[in-house]
């Protein structure tokens, strides 16, 4: 489980409500309680049980994406009772202590067969302190720190390298890690789904940790790979709490292969937020799992086929975990020209008058209808050819025109469906889908700046930008095998 997107987002708004619920759970289960946040923790007497898994439905698989396999060499798990801890601070807690004398490699990208939920069980502590534990941190196995006692490592044709990455050409290269082998990759409050992981005395918690690698790669100008990490974490059941279903064509019927399809909820904005993405199979089949329980999620998929033929996005409303869907059926987009549509833009980073580096990250929002007539803008999953996560450095040429005096400068591509969503919603186990809306098909851009190194911290004043205009200042329109540019994201004191 986990949330799904380009940059680290607290948990939206709507899990307030999950917190209640799993509060009340706790009371009848004495398994979950996600009571109220302590800064300090509560540690109660007695020893628990913690279970820790791995997931990840990766999109960004071929043809979907470039990658074909993502390396990670985990050497250790830990949690802290306190929301405000830091790196250094004492009473961190192994959760996993047998990582610490055999690391494990797991691949982010190489689900096991038959639907199974999860990538890899890390391992469990049977001897944890009861206590209400705020944030999760991941430490790596650092590149070139000598010999460990992996079995096997898949990276180690370039050496002592213990985590990296393999293109659609199976091309193998290093994924830098930076100063987080050593400071690990949090997990802090804010994406520890439902409030605090309560472990109570003489009772077993399982734990999953989801880790969205198609979101935590950056390419910087040099060609290297740098992982900037997308994670979250929260109490699971792994075998009740899947969504699953099928994409089809709605006029054949046929499945539709590689569609991008994602778990959203409302953030404090009332914007719908990537939780979670994947791409249908063969069959065109998706299946998220495991979830928080006793969460719902809206669900939206949109797709481009070998082809070139692209389909509107789709959104059904309020699917509840534990749901099978059926099939979600989408519209092919008609028309000449045909094909997606591309957002292409620019960002620029200061810091005073110098240039300054920083990443970026950039998401497409389509505004939906709901009934009653209310609005709520929606992240569109992006398409096959998108580049959303950008290294802004001074080894990016910026426009000739427009641009700050002295900025590094990146450049973003969104490639996204030529037409309006079509809402639904699902009950009584049947999909109820209202037509595509007519006119103008209209986008927002948000970009969010964080910096480079560091694991996903903010940089920049403000950290967070959007458009919902085009270079020229006209509405942001997309059009059916054409490329709109957006308006230039000028990102300011980013010190």
């Amino acid at each position: 489980m986990g949330l799904r997107g380009g940059s680290n987002r607290q948990i939206p708004s709507s899990y307030l409500t999950l917190a209640v619920f799993f509060a009340l759970l706790a009371v009848a289960l004495t398994l979950v309680t996600c009571g109220k946040s302590s800064t300090t923790g509560q540690i109660s007497n007695g020893m628990a049980t913690v279970n820790v898994s791995i997931s990840d439905p990766p999109s960004c698989l071929p043809p979907a994406g470039n990658f074909k396999s993502v390396f990670i060499t985990i050497r250790s798990v830990q949690a802290h009772t306190s929301a405000t801890a830091d790196d250094n601070s004492p009473g961190w807690v192994e959760l996993v202590p047998e990582l610490n004398t055999q690391p494990v490699q797991v691949d982010l990208l190489n689900l096991p067969a038959n639907g199974a939920c999860l990538l890899k069980q890390l391992g469990s502590n049977t001897g944890l302190a009861a206590g209400d534990y705020q944030q999760i941190r991941l430490l790596l196995v650092a590149d070139n720190s000598g010999p460990t006692a992996l079995s096997t490592n898949a990276c180690a044709t370039l050496g002592q390298v213990f985590n990296c990455v393999v293109d659609s050409s199976n091309n193998m290269s290093e994924l830098l890690l930076s100063s987080q082998a050593n400071t690990g990759l949090k997990i802090p409050p804010g994406q520890v789904v439902g409030g605090p992981i309560h472990v109570a005395a003489g009772q077993a918690v399982d734990i999953n940790i989801d880790f969205n690698a198609c979101a935590s790669i950056i390419q910087e100008g040099n060609g290297k790979f740098r992982l900037k990490p997308t994670l979250t974490a929260g109490v699971v059941s792994t075998n009740t709490t899947g969504i699953k279903g099928q994409i089809v064509d709605s006029v054949t019927s046929q499945p539709v292969v590689g569609a991008m399809v994602a778990l959203e909820n409302t953030d404090q904005s009332g914007t719908d937020r990537i939780f979670m993405q994947a791409v249908t199979d063969s069959a065109g089949r998706f299946s998220f799992c495991p979830l928080p329980m006793g969460a719902a999620f809206d669900v939206v998929a949109d797709a481009v086929t070998s082809s070139d033929t692209a389909y509107n996005a789709t959104l059904v409303l309020n699917v509840p975990g534990g749901t099978d869907v059926g099939t979600l059926a989408l519209v092919a987009e008609t028309g000449t020209p045909s094909g997606p549509a591309t957002i292409q833009g620019v960002v620029t980073a200061l810091n005073g008058t110098a240039g300054a580096n920083i990443d970026a990250s950039a998401s497409a929002l389509q505004a939906v209808t709901l009934s009653g007539g209310a609005t709520r803008p929606v992240t569109i999953p992006l398409l096959q050819g998108s580049n959303s996560n950008l290294a802004v450095q001074s080894a990016t040429a910026c426009p000739a025109t427009g641009s700050p005096i002295g900025a590094f400068c990146g450049q973003y591509t969104l490639v996204v469906p030529a037409s309006n969503p079509s809402v639904g919603s699902f009950s009584a186990g049947k999909i109820t889908l209202s037509p595509p809306a007519s006119g103008d098909v209209l986008f927002t851009v948000e970009a969010d700046a964080t910096r480079p190194m560091s694991g996903g911290a903010t940089i920049c004043s403000p950290s967070s930008l959007t458009t919902n205009l085009e270079a020229g200042g006209t509405p942001l329109k997309v059009i059916a095998g054409a490329t709109s540019t957006a308006k230039e994201f000028d990102f300011t004191s980013c010190s």
